[in-house]
């Protein structure tokens, strides 16, 4: 009964056009929902039960704040768009925002990043996530096409909040991408997995996790960490950042600001006090 739900949930996500990445997580999050429930109709769930979850998960299985909005957003759609009820949800999502500043690998951490893969494919990855400030699931859909060597500019079709956008197409990166592509020989996809169906972003993840153990980086470093390091790498060289944040195609400058919280360019260069005495 309840993957009948899960099935009918999926369906009207995408019919209002969210994203693969947000079904996923949705759907990923209304099963964790559910599996709380198990002896329980859906349909009969009540709001203080749905509090009573919240509280369990944020309270003993200390879950961030990021991902206790996802769980609500995927309980309210449930219950008000699939089911139709009116449950009011809102005061369950997080009042004070968590301000944890973003890893950041510096450029010398990078050159020692990229120059540990061997693999041509594996480098030809990592390099255009740093290069041009990609998310995870956008290397992966990236097509063959959306390469402009002509305009020197990569096309993220797409992208998180359905943008498209633009990014530029680095020079060392195109000559190791030519490189690739006859070695490779790709049809749609620009990265494809052995069926020539896209590559998965489990396989990044173990390229970068392997890439950084033979390079001996012993940072917290995530995929998502390249594109902090490309944003935070622009910003210390002078780049403005509202075009940083047409770059990374972010909708609020607020959300490029916490680069200028790691640029080590403005912090390097006050003087501490110690240095006076």
């Amino acid at each position: 009964m309840k993957t009948d739900y899960l099935k009918d949930f999926k369906q009207l996500l995408s019919i209002k056009r969210y994203s693969f990445r947000s079904i996923k997580s949705y759907a990923y999050a209304l099963n964790v929902f559910f599996s709380a429930f198990l002896d329980k109709n859906p349909e009969t769930i009540s709001i203080t039960e749905i509090e009573s979850f919240i509280n369990y998960q944020v309270t003993y299985n200390n879950i961030s704040q990021s991902y206790q909005k996802v769980l609500i957003g995927a309980i309210k759609f449930f219950f008000n768009e699939l089911l139709r009820k009116n449950y009011k949800l809102n005061y369950l999502y997080p009042d004070r925002t968590e301000k944890k500043l973003p890893v950041v690998l510096d450029k010398s951490e990078i050159s020692k990043l990229l120059n540990s893969i061997e693999n041509l494919k594996h480098k030809a990855i990592i390099s255009l996530i740093y290069s041009a400030g990609l998310r995870l699931g956008e290397v992966i859909e990236l097509k063959v096409n959306n390469i402009d060597s002509m305009r020197m500019l990569i096309r993220i079709a797409d992208a998180k909040g359905k943008k498209d956008r633009y990014v530029m197409l680095s020079d060392k990166l195109l000559s190791l991408l030519r490189e690739y592509y006859k070695d490779y020989k790709p049809k749609d996809y620009l990265f494809e997995g052995q069926k020539g169906d896209k590559y998965s972003a489990r396989s990044v993840q173990s390229i970068l996790k392997q890439a950084l153990k033979k390079a001996k980086i012993t940072k917290k470093a995530s995929v998502h960490t390249l594109r902090h390091s490309f944003a935070t790498h622009l910003l210390e060289s002078g780049t403005d950042i509202r075009v940083i944040q047409q770059l990374l195609g972010h909708s609020s400058i607020k959300t490029t600001q916490i680069y200028t919280l790691v640029c080590s360019s403005n912090i390097a260069k006050v003087k501490s006090p110690l240095d006076t005495l």
